[in-house]
């Protein structure tokens, strides 16, 4: 992969405009009720590939490489079943949702996305029908195209290269100074974003991009049809981010 490429991509996201804009805890309410949709719709992928790389039915039957199968039930251990702060055991998404209710923000638009889902109304739709944010509603319909049209390395690769990992240091920092001004409110945001950098930062990213070499191999048309859609995956998450700033500044 031309990592230069991908490289410059992501600087426009860690140096995105959004965090110096981000000021206040009115400020992060309305940055995670954007998020969380990027939040779950990394589940939503983590979902289909496993499904996709493992046996999920029954009778078993062996699925492609066993160390394949391995790094992605690696990650969807953590990802699915980790702990919260008090050493309860919850998704990263769950997770969320509980920091989300803690600090104040509005968790009714992604709460009425489960619900239409889970009573069969297909995701684009359910996007639509709660009229979201633009920015968002693209954001979710990409990553459903790359689960529903592209191949297991595509996915892989937007799944590595477009992850949590994203959110700099200077928002840790901010985060952090609130934390001392709203200590109960915080605690679980902060706690999600220290998780992640302790788990995505280190583990999880190293298996996921070890998965993606494993899946394109040594074939170069993989290698540059997964480095385009992870350079896609960046611009989409730069719409989102946009979107984000652009309530901010509305308000």
């Amino acid at each position: 992969m031309e990592l230069s490429s991908l490289s410059s991509v992501r600087s426009s996201i860690t140096d995105h405009t959004l965090y110096q804009r981000l000021e206040t805890i009115h400020d992060l309410r309305v940055f995670a009720r954007h998020h969380v949709f990027a939040v779950w719709d990394f589940m939503s992928l983590l979902k289909s590939l496993q499904g996709k790389l493992t046996c999920v039915a029954s009778p078993w039957l062996p699925v492609g490489s066993a160390n394949t199968r391995f790094l992605i039930n690696e990650i969807v251990v953590g990802e699915e079943s980790d702990v919260d702060q008090h050493g309860q055991r919850c998704s990263h998404f769950e997770l969320y949702l509980k920091a989300m209710d803690e600090m104040g923000a509005d968790t009714s638009p992604i709460s009425q996305l489960i619900l239409y889902v889970q009573n069969g109304v297909p995701v684009r739709t359910a996007l639509e029908k709660l009229k979201l944010p633009d920015s968002v509603q693209r954001f979710c319909s990409f990553t459903f195209d790359v689960i529903e049209q592209q191949p297991l390395h595509v996915q892989a690769a937007v799944f590595t290269y477009g992850r949590e990992d994203l959110i700099p240091d200077m928002f840790h920092a901010l985060v952090s100074r609130l934390k001392a001004q709203y200590p109960q409110q915080l605690e679980t945001f902060t706690y999600y974003l220290e998780r992640h950098i302790e788990v995505d930062g280190d583990h999880h990213s190293q298996l996921a991009i070890e998965m993606v070499n494993e899946l394109c191999g040594n074939d170069q048309a993989k290698h540059d049809e997964a480095m385009a859609f992870a350079i896609r995956s960046l611009e989409m998450r730069r719409i989102l981010w946009d979107g984000v700033l652009a309530e901010l500044e509305a308000r």
